[in-house]
């Protein structure tokens, strides 16, 4: 079996490095004291086509795959940039990936080229303090109210909800004990991110100081029907299809 990477593959490195070449270790250096998102970085990986390398060419992606984007990412933590440049875009590459599989094409016209573009900036909603890595004993609920949701629950570790955007969130819409297995009943959202139904409190933490962590608190975040990714109760098979490939992202960036 031939592990070589291709001529493609290794020109994606070379001008991945040549853009972060742009970003020294004093721009770094200077977020890692100061804090503050690296607006200027993750625009300019926007502006190079980078931060849409996974995502379908349709939608204004690179239409490729797992290999070239853990390229990229290991080019972006090993410029100098670690972790904190790495997790500024990290939920750019993989994250919508369960909209690329299920959502509807309305949802991937509305949704895919505004986050190819860097036009908006997501967060990942899934985590919560009384489940961990859990998944399936997570609290947050969403309760159909008429043409839509209403959702109550509390994150915590969820990456950059201080200048979010939107959310890609996880609620259970089943109770645990009416479902026949605990990984049904949830259903995945991509949804505003309404600061008038959300509080988000920072998380104290040593390092990637440029990117923020945080509790996030949803009292009675409306959500509509059709922000709803997939069918009702199958998110958290959704789901995978995002966190699988980011686990693969996140080997790439430590090293």
């Amino acid at each position: 079996m031939d592990f070589a990477f291709t001529d493609e593959q290794v020109a994606i490195k070379d001008s991945v490095q040549k853009l972060c070449a742009q970003f020294d270790d004093k721009y770094w250096l200077k977020k890692d004291k100061e804090g503050g998102f690296p607006a200027d970085f993750y625009q300019a990986m926007a502006d190079a086509g980078w931060l849409g390398i996974a995502m379908p060419e349709e939608y204004g992606g690179a239409g490729l795959g797992i290999t070239e984007a853990a390229l990229l990412m290991q080019a972006v933590a090993e410029s100098g940039a670690a972790l904190q440049g790495a997790s500024a875009i990290h939920l750019n590459i993989f994250g919508p990936n369960p909209i690329v599989v299920f959502g509807t094409e309305e949802q991937k016209q509305r949704i895919l080229p505004d986050i190819i573009k860097g036009k908006v900036k997501g967060c990942f909603a899934v985590t919560e303090p009384d489940a961990g890595l859990n998944t399936t004993a997570l609290e947050t609920r969403a309760e159909r109210d008429g043409n839509g949701y209403v959702v109550h629950g509390k994150k915590t570790f969820t990456t950059t909800a201080q200048i979010a955007d939107k959310m890609l969130l996880i609620a259970r819409t089943t109770p645990r004990d009416k479902c026949r297995r605990a990984t049904d009943g949830l259903s995945l959202f991509y949804t505003d991110f309404d600061r008038s139904r959300i509080e988000v409190r920072e998380i104290d933490k040593m390092g990637r100081k440029a990117v923020d962590t945080n509790q996030v608190f949803i009292d009675g975040l409306k959500v509509p029907l059709e922000d709803r990714i997939g069918e009702e109760g199958k998110g958290f098979h959704y789901l995978l299809h995002g966190l699988n490939p980011e686990r693969v992202l996140i080997a790439a960036e430590a090293i």
